[in-house]
Order: C-alpha cells, then sequence, then structure tokens
C-alpha cells in the first residue's frame, strides 16, 4: 500500500512539473516583446540580421510609398531615435505620420530595418453615438483629414 502511494505521488509530481515546464518555460520563448528604436540601436552589433518586433511612431513627413513597385518606406521614432523601415507590402488603411505602429522583420547592417509584417496600433477607445448622430459623422472623427480639407 504504502508503494502505491509513493509511486503515485512521484508520478504527480513528474506530471506537475513536465506541465509546469511547458506551460511556464514554453511561454518565455514564444513571448514577443517590441523594441523602441532607442532599444535596438543601443544593441549596436547585437540587433543585426536577429528577428524583432519595432514600435513608435511614424516620423511626420517620412513616408515614401510606391504603389507600382509595392515599396513602402518611412522613418520610425520614439520621439528619441529613429530607424528607416522598408517594407514590400502596401500600407494599411489606418497608416499615416503620427501613427503607432509595429513592425516584425530584421534590422540590416545598412541601417535599415526590413519589416515582414507591418501593424497599425489604434485606439481601443469606444464611444458610443450620441443621441441623433449618425454613424457617418463618427467615422469622419477615425479618419485623417484629406489635404486641403479642413
Amino acid at each position: 500500500m504504502n508503494r502505491k502511494r509513493t509511486f503515485g505521488l512521484v508520478t504527480a509530481v513528474v506530471i506537475l512539473g513536465a506541465f509546469g515546464y511547458l506551460l511556464f518555460g514554453g511561454l518565455g520563448e514564444n513571448l514577443v516583446y517590441f523594441l523602441t528604436p532607442q532599444e535596438l540601436l543601443a544593441r549596436e552589433g547585437k540587433g543585426i540580421g536577429v528577428p524583432v518586433r519595432l514600435g513608435g511612431q511614424v516620423a511626420p513627413g517620412s513616408v515614401v510609398w510606391n504603389a507600382e513597385a509595392i515599396d513602402l518606406r518611412f522613418r520610425l521614432t520614439d520621439g528619441v531615435k529613429e530607424v528607416t523601415v522598408f517594407a514590400r507590402s502596401a500600407p494599411p488603411a489606418m497608416f499615416r505620420d503620427g501613427q503607432g505602429v509595429v513592425v516584425e522583420g530584421r534590422y540590416g547592417a545598412d541601417g535599415v530595418f526590413t519589416a515582414d509584417n507591418l501593424m497599425v496600433k489604434h485606439n481601443e477607445e469606444y464611444r458610443a453615438p450620441a443621441p441623433g448622430e449618425k454613424p457617418r459623422e463618427m467615422y469622419r472623427s477615425l479618419m485623417p483629414p484629406k489635404s486641403g480639407t479642413p
């Protein structure tokens, strides 16, 4: 009887230990944080060629989009440092100057971050329409003004 109890206890400990390792040990390896341009540049040579997420804001006036070549270039800033980003993809609908973005890719020795994926950070605030307010009016507040339009 004592052997069965010891065997059951050891088995339970091994199973719980394995489960804990898979849950917490594997979790740390799979968590992906993003770096700011300042943090990426502080890594110097260690940041080159390594897959990373880079987050910041699109520097005003830096966006160059060539639709024919599907070539997007812009500078990403954290307010302290800037990194030039190249992406061979169309910019998302909400992409614009001053917009928060996170890009996934690799920083090259040439000083350009080549993005495989570009994600726009959006505002998570929800505001219910005021009585009598039309949804079309709310949508206008989400879109950037067109040049020449107040």
